[in-house]
């Protein structure tokens, strides 16, 4: 009966097959190769394997023919090699390509500072120095770019306000293996990112440990209410690796964030977040600083950018300058506050058609969220008794999801007592956070490999 079958199938002309086969995925044609001789010698066509090595490898003719192999050929050679990551690698890939054409345009240096891929080998011996497995989405990213050389500006994002600055460089494997964490709160983390300012690091958890979730990146928070140094609570940045540099890069080429002199600033600007008064529009971003924050005590600082600006079609006659702003502040508790004073950081800016204005300031609150929203009064420049006031949209200040440690969750259902609170800690104190030091790599044989399917 069976060899009857694939006489029948031997007989069956070749196009109605390869239009079946058209419709399998590369695992389930592989598995055809080992059906029957013919099937064997369809599942190889080229045209199918085209599909695939575009699909999943985003290759192209130009790359087939540097390679000098036929698709199924340079399907199988980019397999062998990446096999493991074909779950992430569109996804990741595309994203750095995504992000370097947009840095080619409007943030050119930041293009030299990027490392190439590290290899299959390299990111074994960090696992095994490290003692730990690397999640495969960032073994993925890593493959395909090393992270950065340690510039500034860092690719991760800047911000500053005042006399404070921040530039988050995304660190290479080898540096980061360097601050992987063995010590009680932050065990197995490995920092993502590194600001040579602050000392603030994003990291990832390579394990479920400690209240953190594997995968998970955030920014740690020491505990300044605990008199234990290893309570260190968390804002969450991202679930996965994937998600976390997906959604940045999203942000970056979409234009959420916005460029200022040649850097990313990690400011978010709330759909909607736009009023405008006549000839004048007013627009709100912001941006929460986690190196100026804590969960115990509850502080959370937050900055926000105001852009000002006159329609380009206003009459001369409309020239104005602002002379105060008022606001009005709701926490998350249900608490308002509001505050009136003269300009905006210390400056009165006169407003004519077509002119921008844009500043930045800050505050902080007790409660992870808050909204504001307010107005400016301005005077005409050609009477300053033409007094009117233009509104400043409602703009919400979140700051990220954040967890307690694992100690504090604990004691918390066996004690009734409560911590001292310490609100004498200086914001300075807090820069200190995620600083490298004192860690050394173990060296251990190296972990367990990829599981790849066998193709003829």
């Amino acid at each position: 009966m069976a060899a009857s079958s694939e006489l029948q199938l031997d007989h069956l002309p070749s196009d109605p097959l390869l239009h079946v086969l058209s419709y399998l995925s590369f695992r389930d044609l592989v598995h055809c190769s080992y059906a029957s001789k013919r099937l064997n010698e369809l599942s190889k066509h080229n045209p199918l394997w085209k599909r695939h090595c575009c699909k999943h490898w985003l290759l192209t003719d130009a790359d087939r023919l540097q390679r000098g192999l036929s698709w199924y050929g340079l399907f199988k050679h980019y397999y062998s090699d990446l096999g493991r990551y074909i779950q992430y690698y569109v996804v990741l890939k595309k994203a750095w390509e995504k992000l370097k054409s947009f840095l080619q345009q409007r943030c050119p240096r930041m293009i030299v500072s990027l490392k190439d891929g590290a290899t299959e080998g390299e990111l074994d011996d960090i696992e095994a120095q490290i003692r730990c497995k690397l999640p495969d989405d960032y073994r993925c990213s890593y493959r395909i770019h090393n992270g950065q050389k340690l510039v500034i500006p860092g690719l991760m994002g800047s911000m500053a306000l005042s006399n404070h600055y921040r530039s988050e460089v995304l660190l290479d494997v080898e540096t980061a293996a360097g601050g992987f964490q063995h010590r009680k709160g932050m065990r197995r983390s490995l920092p993502l990112t590194f600001c040579f300012h602050t000392g603030l690091s994003q990291y990832v958890a390579l394990e479920d440990a400690e209240g953190r979730k594997k995968g998970e990146s955030f920014y740690p928070c020491p505990d300044q209410t605990a008199q234990d140094p290893s309570a260190i609570d968390m804002f969450i940045t991202g679930s996965s690796f994937l998600d976390w540099f997906s959604t940045y890069v999203n942000n970056v080429v979409t234009g959420e964030y916005p460029i200022i002199k040649d850097q990313i600033f990690r400011y978010t600007h709330e759909k909607g977040c736009v009023a405008t008064t006549g000839d004048i529009t007013v627009s709100v971003s912001t941006s929460f600083l986690p190196e100026l924050s804590s969960v115990h005590p509850p502080h959370f600082f937050f900055t926000y950018r105001i852009r000002i600006e006159m329609s380009r079609s206003a009459s001369p006659d409309a020239a104005c300058q602002l002379d105060s702003r008022y606001w009005k502040i709701t926490t998350s508790d249900g608490n308002v506050e509001e505050v009136q004073g003269p300009g905006v950081v210390g400056e009165f800016p006169v407003m004519t058609p077509g002119k921008v204005h844009e500043y930045a300031s800050c505050t902080t609150f007790s409660t992870p969220s808050e909204f504001m929203e307010g107005h400016y009064t301005f005077h005409r420049l050609a009477n300053k008794e033409d007094v009117f006031q233009v509104a400043i949209p409602r703009f919400h200040m979140v700051c990220p999801p954040y967890r307690e440690p694992e100690s504090r969750t604990q004691k918390a259902s066996t004690s009734h007592t409560t911590p001292n609170d310490n609100d004498g800690e200086d914001d300075d104190d807090d820069h200190d956070r995620g600083r490298f030091g004192g860690l050394r790599g173990i060296n251990i044989s190296a972990l367990e490999g990829s599981r790849c399917p066998k193709f003829t």
